[in-house]
């Protein structure tokens, strides 16, 4: 599997594992800034997880919105950080809402050159909304994932979409354990994405891949 995180992000962690032990207290209590990630959240480990990593970002420096729907500029940076692309060699991909001045335009630049994102047109539309397929079929190419075969899932809204490829990208992810559907007899493709659920998704494709990712617990 792809290790995505060297020694010293490991060393940081063992650190913060410890300090948890030692001190008795969770490791939100420390490390999340997110007045709204409380640790009841679901999502509230792998939020705080890939924060302290660098890999994502609140929307202010206090608060996540983890309810918000998440846009493609969101997934394409997350993703970018999570895969540690070189961000700054990339050719510019002339997407016409994408200036070079965009917080947006080195992420979306180094994986258009990578081949894990497209746009439409000239357009990359960086503050649409983001489905669960679509992000589905960025982990399965971004994390170099080995595709399903299979176009036959334990998903029946999955079973009812016509895009076999978009069938065999949500079970790659259920293959890899990234995702349980949003039922058991569901995967929910067309709903949009929330930001919490994008951090989740995240932090369970880099387990799935990297040996060196430790799991942080805050409960």
């Amino acid at each position: 599997m792809k290790k995505l995180f060297n020694v010293s992000i490991l060393t940081v962690v063992l650190v913060i594992i410890s300090s948890v032990i030692v001190s008795g207290h969770s490791v939100q209590a420390s490390t999340n800034p997110f007045t709204d990630v409380k640790e009841t959240n679901s999502h509230a480990n792998a939020i705080v997880s890939l924060y302290n990593e660098g890999i994502i970002t609140g929307v202010t420096s206090k608060t996540y919105e983890p309810g918000k729907s998440a846009t493609r500029g969101d997934a394409a940076l997350y993703l970018a950080n999570a895969l540690n692309l070189q961000i700054t060699t990339a050719p510019n991909p002339e997407f016409k809402d994408v200036p070079t001045t965009s917080k947006y335009y080195k992420a979306i630049a180094a994986l258009n050159k990578a081949g894990i994102v497209n746009g439409y047109g000239d357009e990359f539309r960086p503050n649409a909304t983001l489905t669960r397929s679509q992000l589905a079929k960025m982990l399965t190419i971004g994390f170099e994932l080995q595709q399903s075969t299979t176009t036959k899932t334990k998903f029946t809204d999955v079973n009812k979409l016509t895009d076999t490829a978009t069938k065999k990208y949500i079970q790659t992810l259920v293959d890899y354990e990234i995702t349980k559907g949003t039922t058991a007899t569901t995967f929910s493709p067309n709903m949009k994405l929330t930001r919490a659920q994008l951090a989740t998704f995240l932090y369970n494709a880099i387990q799935a891949t990297s040996d060196d990712f430790i799991v942080i617990g805050i409960e």
